[in-house]
């Protein structure tokens, strides 16, 4: 066996030995896409989920739009997977759209019979709403507008069940151990237990997305990209990581977290107005407020300079009272802490990070360029989204995704036959010298941010780019190479690296293209084409 070299993050510690865990299957995160690989995995194997806060913390949870299936009687798959491949200007995979779009139904009656409770029509059938990109009403919803927090729900009772899954909650994931382009577990660490090793057969990363780059995002905390960069680090293939989808209506209130304020809103009837009371979209779009995001993102962003304005405002007075009640009971008691009455003000929104597009490059199976590593949700490019994501497409993709990975990492590890627990090689970490000077991390993470913001958002010009791309160089000098001993240094080291992947794919790719808008370059290519990102040294091998 060749020799293994432990990660540089054991390095901090006292020279020891770290305790071992061992596990059939490694999921890496407790969304939607997680649970499902975990469920469907233990059908096979023994699996372990870590997650770095509570099971139920996680992107799934904060979705509120719905779930897009082609379940009523004027839809069906084909013209489901016709208006994705469309809004995916080019970037799409046929294949994948159809596969993943297929399982659709499927996927819905499984939460059914699993619990899922649905919001219903007047004939108790799923209610269907109509979303930007859609050409039917194919979008299920739950407690109006809590349809994540729904799903999240269901999949962790039905986790209960399964007797050959045990989670490790408030544990994070430092890195993948890795050997010869080969996932064999991951490096993990927790208040309590301090560093661990986890050694698997199978490896299955599910861990969301890195809205947490962007100065304003809809994204929860967590969102770190933490995965993108392990994966990464490990050598995997990245692919299209320049597309990151920008929600267009967030809400836009001093001391408010920037939280969505769903597309389904327009979908039932709500018009975006500018600070003069002015309907603006058809000037954008004939598709109107229907547009697909980019389109809408850009048309907010263009009308807020226009005003000189920090926002626009959505309108949905004039939708009944009733129906704001029993489809968007979040939004309105949400809306409500800030004495915003939906009924009769209007809701001032702008623009913020939403969706990372891109992402670790998986086969139709979830296998990635490393072995016995697998990826689901909104971590992995599966050729569904292409260059802009249709809404509530995305919960589809962690349910189809998240079974195709834990499928395939099950079976692998139940192929492995006996020995596969063998007492892998020791490992110990030798102490460095202690480094001089302290760096203030949240300075480090605002101006990130901030510079993403700026620099790599929703208008994106060559000049702006490059000055981020040294800005990122410059702090990575002295906070890549610093070796910290807990979370906040490791999520600042992550997000680091891939706010520069981002910003250099963005920077390669001159034309304009779904979310990816150059100022410079503002017409597309005439062949669409993928951006791979890979480690320098896993390209060379």
């Amino acid at each position: 066996m060749n020799e293994f070299n432990p990660p540089r993050y054991l390095a901090p510690f006292e020279s020891r030995s770290f305790p071992h865990l061992f596990t059939d299957v490694l999921v890496i995160g407790s969304g939607a896409a997680g649970l499902r690989a975990a469920i469907e995995a233990s059908r096979h194997a023994d699996v372990a989920i870590v997650t770095k806060d509570e099971l139920k913390a996680s992107n799934t949870d904060w979705a509120q739009g719905g779930i897009a299936a082609a379940i009523g009687p004027d839809d069906s798959a084909d013209l489901h997977a016709e208006d994705t491949i469309e809004v995916a200007c080019g970037l799409s995979v046929a294949e994948a759209v159809r596969s993943i779009v297929g399982q659709a139904p499927e996927r819905i009656r499984e939460l059914i019979d699993w619990g899922a409770e649905f919001d219903l029509d007047e004939h108790g059938e799923p209610a269907l709403t109509r979303e930007g990109g859609h050409s039917r009403r194919r979008v299920l919803h739950a407690r109006g507008d809590a349809t994540g927090a729904e799903l999240e729900k269901t999949l962790i009772a039905r986790l209960a069940s399964c007797d050959r899954i045990r989670t490790l909650e408030h544990t994070y994931v430092v890195d993948l151990l890795t050997l010869d382009n080969t996932c064999l577990g991951a490096v993990i660490w927790s208040q309590t237990y301090g560093m661990t090793l986890v050694w698997a057969d199978a490896v299955i990363l599910a861990t969301g997305g890195a809205g947490q780059v962007f100065r304003e995002t809809t994204n929860p905390r967590i969102a770190t990209g933490d995965g993108l960069a392990m994966a990464y680090r490990a050598g995997c293939k990245l692919c299209d990581i320049e597309f990151v989808q920008f929600h267009p209506t967030t809400l836009y209130v001093a001391g408010a977290a920037r939280v969505l304020i769903s597309e389904a809103a327009r979908g039932e009837g709500g018009i975006l107005v500018n600070k003069y009371g002015e309907r603006f979209m058809e000037k954008y779009s004939p598709k109107k407020e229907l547009a697909p995001r980019d389109v809408v993102s850009r048309a907010v962003l263009s009308e807020m300079h226009q005003t000189g304005d920090t926002n626009v405002y959505l309108d949905l007075t004039h939708v009944s009272a009733a129906q704001l009640s029993s489809r968007f009971p979040r939004i309105k008691e949400l809306c409500s802490l800030f004495d915003i009455n939906v009924s009769e003000d209007w809701i001032p929104v702008c623009p913020s990070a939403h969706y990372m597009v891109g992402g670790v490059w998986t086969e139709p199976d979830a296998s990635t360029s490393v072995e016995h590593l697998f990826a689901c949700g909104e971590v992995a490019w599966t050729g569904l989204h292409g260059a802009n994501r249709m809404g509530s497409n995305s919960l589809l993709e962690a349910l189809a995704m998240g079974k195709m990975a834990g499928e395939a990492a099950g079976k692998m590890s139940a192929a492995t036959g006996e020995g596969k627990h063998q007492r892998p090689p020791e490992i110990k970490a030798e102490p460095r010298k202690p480094e001089i000077g302290a760096i203030d991390l949240g300075d480090v993470r605002s101006s990130v941010r901030s510079n993403m913001w700026r620099n790599v958002g929703i208008v994106r010009h060559r000049q702006d780019l490059q000055r981020a791309i040294e800005r990122f160089r410059f702090w990575s000098g002295y906070v890549l190479e610093r070796n910290f001993s807990d979370p906040r240094g490791w999520r600042i080291q992550n997000l680091l690296i891939i706010a520069e992947l981002i910003a250099k794919a963005a920077l390669d790719r001159e034309e304009s293209r779904g979310v990816h808008y150059r100022a410079d370059f503002p017409e597309s290519e005439a062949e669409p084409r993928h951006s791979f990102t890979q480690k320098p040294e896993a390209t060379a091998g």
